[in-house]
């Protein structure tokens, strides 16, 4: 795991001066790979590339990048892991393909630049299982590739600005180069504030572009007016169409095991230590079951508890541990912790981003690098196998008729009368609702479509537009939608969730938090081939016998009692809006003043203190609302 950054000027440059602005840019990443780093630089083709070291795998000099092939064609800077490259390797030495002279080590580097000078780009990345992103130059074409794992677990930024073309593991560090403007992308921040999360391609920055992950995009350096080449090498939506696994649950279950062994069993191939992070729930406690289940160890396992009792499940991934043997750590949270992190947050996260469970991920990420620099996570389990509740809610919308009467008399009847007719109703929710539900319920039943009815759901700040200056939604961001037919509404919206909220919210919590403190993630349930199997699934084996995950649990339960693990499905966030009305009360009134968000120019300042009067007046919880604002302020206040 490590982080890469480099520059393309149609100028060119001295070699010293590329060299230096690249140092520069480097210097912002150092927590991505704090082992070692490399420079390179043809300053005739104005090419300069940068990397930082966190040695994972052949720890030796041999493992040094910037990385030159055998054949002196192409230059890689690299960041992630080629799970299956020994096979790769074989592969290339069984038809005598290897490189000429021989190895030089054992890393995957050496490996993925072998088999991209021999097979070319696109087919090695075919062939190769892992996580990663990179930038290669071709020595001979003068060309820039640029590419990106399938489900978007190694990050990826890269832009034209002033005519250079910049990229990177982070926008950080393009901020760095001189020639970056940073002009702020308000389109791309009312996503933002329907989201809480920048959807790829965009970023809070214009002309700065996420690479989508499953692409390649060719680069090249002549002119910067001749544009570059996408090219998609994997799609979930392309992978999985017309998929359909045939055989019975029973069986399902059994090839989904088998997957699972393998894909674990490939992730935990590491020269440094290596452990889990446990929740106890289904997802996690399976992971770390097989990790157990194939070491002679025990497996170092990880977990933070929270002094508040309702939101403390650490003994649940305590249980789990004893049971499974595991040699495990826990460390409990206080409010003070999780307070101290808070202006910490914007120089974690690179841009604006409001997913509150970034403060325990970032906690388990800093308790788990004290002992080991790998750590496997069961992230991916609820977008695959159905664990989300708001898919089961969400189908249920889509069943009501006359959709968009009932959305009208929604918003025109008086809501004391609504709510009086409600209380009749044989329903617990009837005590839960509120006119701001109410409203959320008649914009979701408003929209004319299911995938603009699931994206309704799913929204925070409803008409982001409206809070906004001079922005709007850009429709790019439906695409993953529209390519859906949405006729199983259940595996449609996991697609998508898949394809968005997977992508650039969970991967990226996890990647920045982990590689702050210099820890590497792993996914054993984003593997590609094992994401293209549970999409063959029938929603029918996922959502099975009252349970979600249904071939999981079947799969756990060898492993560990039910009676452990099957309990109903809890998040990872924090008491934001608590907190908003006491200890962060004089921070976050200072960042929302009527003052402080004119003064930006970014935001109308009329909605926002609409929502935070309503919050302290209570007792509705507008915490969710306010935290997106808060991040986007201090993210600001941070660059200055």
């Amino acid at each position: 795991m490590c982080g890469f950054v480099g520059c393309v000027s149609p100028r060119g440059f001295a070699k010293e001066q590329g060299a230096r602005i690249v140092e520069g840019m480097l210097q912002t990443i150092v927590h991505r790979g704090p082992d070692d780093h490399g420079v390179w630089v043809d300053g005739c083709a104005g090419v300069a590339l940068g990397h930082r070291r966190l040695s994972i795998l052949d720890l030796s000099e041999a493992g040094h990048q910037p990385m030159i092939s055998a054949t002196g064609n192409l230059v890689i800077a690299f960041n992630g892991e080629i799970y299956n490259h020994l096979a790769l390797r074989t592969e290339l030495e069984r038809a005598g393909l290897e490189p000429p002279g021989g190895w030089r080590g054992h890393s995957d580097t050496e490996t993925l630049l072998a088999g991209c000078d021999t097979w070319g780009v696109e087919a090695t990345l075919k062939k190769s299982v892992g996580m990663f992103a990179f930038a290669l130059w071709d020595r001979t074409k003068r060309t820039l590739t640029l590419a990106r794992d399938r489900m978007g677990e190694k990050p990826l930024y890269y832009g034209r600005q002033n005519g250079v073309f910049l990229f990177g593991s982070e926008l950080n560090a393009l901020r760095k180069h001189p020639d970056f403007e940073g002009s702020i992308d308000r389109n791309a921040l009312t996503l933002y504030f329907r989201h809480l999360y920048i959807p790829g391609p965009s970023t809070i920055y214009s002309n700065i572009q996420k690479l989508t992950p499953g692409s390649i995009l060719v680069v090249p350096t002549g002119s910067p007016d001749k544009p570059a080449q996408e090219i998609v090498y994997w799609s979930l939506v392309q992978a999985t169409a017309g998929r359909r696994f045939a055989g019975s649950p029973d069986e399902a279950v059994r090839e989904l095991h088998r997957q699972l062994e393998e894909a674990v069993d490939m992730q935990m191939v590491a020269d440094v230590p290596i452990g889990a992070f446990l929740s106890g729930g289904i997802d996690s406690s399976t992971i770390v079951a097989l990790m157990q289940a194939q070491s002679s160890r025990r497996v170092r396992t990880f977990t933070i508890g929270f002094e508040e009792a309702e939101a403390n499940e650490a003994h649940y991934a305590a249980r789990v541990a004893r049971h499974l043997g595991t040699e495990h750590t826990e460390l409990t949270v206080t409010a003070a912790d999780a307070l101290n992190l808070v202006p910490r947050l914007p120089h974690i996260w690179d841009e604006p981003f409001a997913d509150n469970s970034q403060i325990p991920t970032f906690l388990l990420a800093q308790l788990t690098r004290r002992q080991v620099t790998v750590s496997l996570s069961g992230d991916g389990g609820d977008e695959l196998f159905h664990g989300y509740d708001h898919y089961r809610l969400a189908s249920s919308l889509e069943r009501v008729p006359l959709k968009r009467t009932c959305a009208w008399v929604l918003r025109t009847m008086p809501f004391t009368r609504f709510a009086r007719l409600w209380a009749l109703m044989p329903h617990r929710a009837a005590r839960r609702i509120t006119p701001r539900r109410l409203a959320t319920l008649s914009a979701i039943l408003g929209e004319p479509a299911p995938h603009l009815r699931y994206r309704q759901l799913l929204s925070f700040w409803g008409q982001p537009e409206q809070l906004v200056v001079n922005g709007a939604e850009q429709s790019s961001f439906l695409t993953p939608f529209e390519a859906i037919d949405f006729k199983d509404f259940s595996r449609s919206a996991a697609m998508v969730d898949a394809m968005t909220y997977l992508r650039d919210d969970i991967l990226v919590k996890l990647d920045r938090a982990a590689m702050s403190v210099s820890l590497e993630t792993r996914i054993p349930l984003l593997d590609h081939r094992l994401v293209e199997f549970a999409f063959s699934l029938p929603t029918s084996y996922k959502l099975r016998e009252g349970l979600t995950k249904w071939p999981l649990r079947k799969i756990l339960h060898r492993y560990v009692p039910a009676a452990l693990v099957d309990r109903p499905k809890k998040g990872f966030g924090l008491p934001i809006g608590a907190w908003l009305r006491g200890p962060l009360k004089e921070w976050a009134n200072d960042l929302l003043s009527e003052q402080a968000i004119r003064r930006r120019g970014l935001l109308n300042s009329e909605p926002i203190s609409r929502a935070l009067r309503n919050h302290e007046k209570g007792p509705s919880d507008w915490g969710a609302w306010l935290w997106p604002v808060l991040m986007l302020q201090a993210w600001e206040a941070a660059l200055t």
